[in-house]
């Protein structure tokens, strides 16, 4: 053999051992860097199941339910609240489970239940709760709480919902729907399809384009809870290992599991829906375990492109794509002819209204806000915390309703008055708050009509409440029959003053308000001055009582930026909704304020409490005093300005004030709720309406539906306290209400007596010892003073009486 090719052969091999050692090397190097990351993505993985992928996260709930024994109640109605809350037929579920027998309805509250109280029995009959007894004793019972509804959960510092089931509550014609048109093999194949892939290429080759994905359930899984969803080799590696360990990890049921509450199932109102058992509930209204097979179908027929096939939006899209899935379920074996063509068949029917409705997310904001403001060094939004709140969803559901319902009757005269001045402007907006008027909680609430449009919340927006501030400037006066300052007469609902044009002088200016639609009425007494809503008389009794009195007994009531100058009679000084709702408390809790709350506890992931609420309550008005004001604005509504109240079907004892800025106001309230409803523009345009036209009608529509509840039917009349003497009025028979010993000795003849006896100890919010406000230019809200720079001015109790005189005759 000749040298030289000797020598091309040697190195022919030379070159063959290093390309094999390259190779070699390069696969070690492959293998390792697999390994490597193979095991980095395995301990992560690993972390994560230990405490559960969807562990992290806070839930938010409504206000526990009380029944009692009589309540109008179905068995049927009371399980789908039970499963609602987290309940479950078997045994070993954390929040509780139920056994159900031919009449009656055993609970047994769980680990995670809100009361973990004793096994309990309800026993049904014609509708109506019959008995509630005691499994633990067998003692009888005349109530039963029932565990607070879920409202939502917080996720990911994103506005997403997610419900947790697990695979053996899933209904198998939903599991046979997913397998067939997302993975068919997917109880079969190790987490990867070698069949899947290769029919994907040559699908892609044919078409010239990616036509057919390849990815299993497993793979969609690791992709959603693991990584990112951009399209990258190193993200599809990285998917690839992450999908291999969770075969080798979890079992198949698990993986399902995991991928149904992952699953991107499109949006709702303002929440990104993820996973099958809240849409659901978002699309269908009803517990996963109950959905039908088309409904089943129309779910994962979502899961490829959810947003465009959204059942409420697209129907049809909805269905041509469920009606695929069904074809896919009979070519598998799963449904017969008779069943596809009976599901093909059926319209796509999904639940009314939107998803914001109920689940109240105005209201949700602010509980986040109020979670961040006390708690900064915790996370609610990457924790398991749970959040019981004051919501009532059936009260959430009713304002929601009837801002539906009355918002476009504003919108209808907005329009009606734009066509004749042919002019344009924006959409009215909306907000009302619903308090209980016993401890001040609040039970629904609405900041604006349509959440997903926007998100500013009206109910905490600051806006110039108008008259129904005017009660507090009349309480004021009649506190004169309790606490006299200086030579202040004694000033009843009885009192007779001049309505007429007057100009006031204060602090060297001049301030000259008028009445709505310039009428004036003579003399007029005070009961009537607040029925008919006057601005003249108004801001005479403020003036005589003190405008600093009627300021002072204000911000005692939560209204604090309010100020001592007469057009603070007129409610110029800047309130929120929320604001003047818990303001009203003191009319339905005898004087005393109660700040409004909208938190009832706070649980940490291991059960323990880190917040349990308590009122913040005080005294503000003597009881006497707040029952007059009570009776007054029952005159509102039934003869003043709030008179369409009952000319709008709403019967039942209730008290309130119209307000009219340059927005509506309706504040009024029954001896169950409080509820205050505000309308008006955003950019502060005038929206020309008064509150009886455009807030009134809002508010009587949700009393109406709030009082047909169980919790809230029958409010009692308002019943004197103490200390008070009922008249009767020379004109119309109607009960008046006076402090006794303020009483007219002749209704009729106005005549006043004094009081006589010893008046009552309770603390009594003092005028500020400041100067008077400044008061601004004429149409300009005036500003809040500093009392720390504002220099002190001596009492005026020189020509007080001649003062008094000339405005009461």
């Amino acid at each position: 053999m000749p040298a030289r090719l000797k020598a091309k052969r040697k190195r022919f091999a030379f070159l063959i051992f290093w390309l094999l050692g390259a190779i070699a090397l390069a696969g070690a190097v492959a293998l390792g860097t697999g390994i490597y990351f193979y095991n980095k993505y395995a301990r992560q993985i690993e972390t994560k199941l230990a405490v559960g992928p969807f562990v992290k996260t806070s839930k938010i709930y409504a206000n526990p339910r009380t029944v009692r024994v009589g309540d109008p109640l179905a068995m049927d109605d009371f399980i789908r609240h039970l499963r609602g809350c987290g309940y479950a037929e078997k045994r070993g579920s954390l929040r509780g489970w139920y056994h159900v027998r031919a009449d009656a309805l055993e609970i047994f509250p769980g680990p995670d239940s809100y009361f973990r109280e004793d096994p309990f029995v309800l026993k049904f009959s014609q509708g109506r709760i019959q008995q509630i007894i005691s499994l633990r004793d067998s003692s009888q019972r005349n109530q039963f709480q029932l565990e607070p509804a879920l409202i939502t959960n917080l996720f990911d510092r994103q506005r997403q919902k997610r419900r947790i089931v697990r695979y053996e509550d899933l209904p198998a014609t939903l599991v046979n729907a997913v397998v067939s048109v997302e993975d068919k093999r997917f109880f079969q194949h190790a987490g990867l399809d070698p069949l899947r892939i290769l029919k994907a290429a040559y699908v892609d080759i044919k078409k010239g384009y990616r036509a057919q994905g390849a990815s299993t359930l497993s793979m969609q899984l690791a992709r959603g809870l693991w990584l990112t969803p951009e399209k990258t080799l190193r993200r599809k590696a990285a998917e690839t290992l992450i999908t291999l360990h969770l075969e080798r990890t979890l079992t198949k049921q698990q993986i399902f599991e995991y991928y149904a509450n992952n699953v991107d199932m499109g949006r709702r109102g303002s929440y990104q829906i993820l996973g099958f058992a809240e849409a659901s509930q978002a699309y269908f209204g009803k517990e996963i375990q109950r959905l039908t097979l088309g409904e089943s179908a129309t779910l994962a027929g979502l899961i490829q492109l959810p947003s465009f096939r959204n059942p409420v939006r697209w129907p049809d899209r909805a269905k041509a794509r469920r009606n695929v899935v069904l074809s896919l379920m009979r070519d598998n074996g799963y449904l017969n002819d008779r069943e596809y063509a009976l599901a093909a068949a059926e319209p796509v029917v999904t639940a009314p209204g939107a998803i914001d409705s109920n689940e109240a997310p105005y209201f949700i904001d602010l509980v986040n806000e109020w979670l961040q403001d006390n708690f900064e060094n915790r996370d609610f939004q990457a924790d398991s915390y749970r959040v019981f709140t004051t919501l009532d969803p059936a009260l959430q559901k009713a304002a929601t309703e009837a801002v539906t319902i009355g918002i476009p009757e504003a919108d209808a005269l907005i329009e009606k008055r734009r066509l004749r001045t042919k002019s344009a402007g924006p959409q009215a907006q909306v907000a009302l708050v619903a308090l209980d008027a016993e401890t001040g909680e609040v039970r629904a609430l609405v900041g604006g009509r349509n959440y997903g449009m926007s998100q500013l919340n009206r109910a905490v927006a600051k806006r110039q409440p108008g008259s129904i501030f005017k009660p507090f400037v009349f309480a004021a006066a009649i506190d004169t029959a309790v606490n006299r300052f200086d030579d202040t007469p004694v000033l009843t609902q009885g009192t007779t003053l001049e309505d007429e044009p007057t100009i006031f002088e204060f602090d060297g200016k001049t301030y000259e308000p008028d009445n709505y639609g310039s009428k004036f009425y003579g003399p007029v007494t005070l009961r009537t001055a607040l029925a008919k809503s006057l601005n003249v008389p108004t801001v005479k009794v403020a003036q005589s009582v003190g405008y600093g009195h009627v300021a002072a007994l204000a911000k005692s009531a939560g209204l604090e930026r309010q100020n001592g100058t007469p057009s603070i009679a007129l409610g110029s000084y800047d309130a929120t909704p929320l604001d003047m709702a818990g303001a009203y408390t003191i009319f339905t809790n005898s004087g005393d304020y109660v700040k409004p709350g909208l938190i009832r506890a706070v649980f940490d992931s291991a059960g323990k409490p880190i917040f349990q609420s308590s009122a913040v309550r005080r005294p503000v008005a003597d009881p006497r005093v707040a029952f007059v004001l009570v009776n007054m604005m029952e005159e509102v509504i039934r003869s003043g300005t709030a008179a369409g109240v009952r000319g709008k079907g709403f019967k039942l004892p209730a008290a309130g004030k119209t307000g009219t800025s340059r927005d509506a106001w309706f504040a009024g309230f029954t001896s169950k709720l409080i509820c205050v409803v505000w309308v008006g523009f955003d950019d502060g345009t005038d929206l020309k309406l008064d509150g009886a036209k455009a807030a009134l009608p809002i508010w009587t529509e949700f009393m109406k539906r709030a009082h047909e509840l169980v919790e809230y039917r029958n409010p009692v009349p308002f019943a004197p306290p103490e200390g008070v003497t009922m008249v009767n009025s020379c004109t119309g028979g109607n009960l008046e209400a006076f402090v006794t010993g303020s009483e007219p000795v002749n209704p009729c003849g106005g005549e006043t007596r004094v009081a006589s006896w010893d008046e009552m100890d309770y603390p009594q919010a003092q005028p500020p010892v400041t100067a008077s406000a400044r008061q601004q230019p004429l149409g300009t809200t005036p500003v809040p003073l500093d009392p720390e720079t504002e220099p002190e001015k001596p009492k005026q109790k020189q020509n007080l009486w001649n003062r008094i005189r000339g405005i009461f005759k």
